[in-house]
């Protein structure tokens, strides 16, 4: 049993390793991409889990992925939006490329599920498969949350008037962090009513289980 779990331990956290060093990667060469070389000086545009990971993220990968339900963030990646070319809408693009990509990897690893043959999804590949797709859609998902430091504050902010921004923001900047903490501290069960119809919708899309 302790095998199992163990081996399920190193399963869960690979995956989460990957769709994250995709996650943040595609944030850092769409800012780059939009005219920031700051993500680019700062290493950032690598698929090398190292440049992306951070510690506390880390931490709280490992202690949730014990507890059954693995979450965790990469290292945030530093853009200075006064490069950007058009600075409003290039960091809406930028924000949610992180989200996106991650629901693309989850596409992929989902249509390769759809189109195996049945007995090659009890297999170690089919179960990796499983896991990195359903850890792009929570990722992805959490991610979208509208609350600071996540992209989808970021995202709510670009779409909002200039007006109603400025006041968003200012919320975020002074109470976003401790309510993104206070989500992560009540556990899985309020995320999973948060992330679980939105994460189903997704799962059954790309692998039509």
């Amino acid at each position: 049993m302790g095998n199992v779990d163990a081996y399920h331990f190193a399963l869960s956290m690979a995956a989460l390793v990957i769709c994250i060093t995709i996650h943040e990667f595609a944030h850092a060469y769409a800012a780059y991409r939009a005219g920031d070389d700051t993500p680019r000086l700062q290493g950032r545009i690598s698929l090398n889990p190292l440049d992306h990971l951070d510690p506390m993220g880390t931490i709280m990968m490992i202690v949730t992925s014990l507890t059954g339900f693995g979450i965790g963030w990469g290292k945030p990646v530093m853009v200075n939006p006064a490069n950007f070319r058009h600075p409003r809408w290039d960091n809406l693009r930028v924000s949610l490329w992180g989200p996106l990509s991650n629901l693309l990897t989850s596409a992929v690893t989902g249509a390769l599920l759809r189109f195996l043959h049945p007995g090659v999804l009890s297999t170690n590949v089919g179960m990796f498969l499983m896991m990195i797709t359903l850890t792009g859609i929570g990722l992805a998902v959490f991610n979208l949350i509208p609350l600071g430091p996540l992209d989808g504050a970021h995202i709510v902010s670009a779409l909002l008037p200039r007006e109603a921004a400025r006041s968003f923001d200012y919320f975020m900047a002074r109470h976003g962090t401790i309510v993104f903490l206070a989500l992560v501290l009540l556990g899985g069960s309020v995320l999973d009513k948060i992330i679980g119809p939105v994460a189903f919708f997704f799962w059954h899309a790309f692998t039509g289980f």
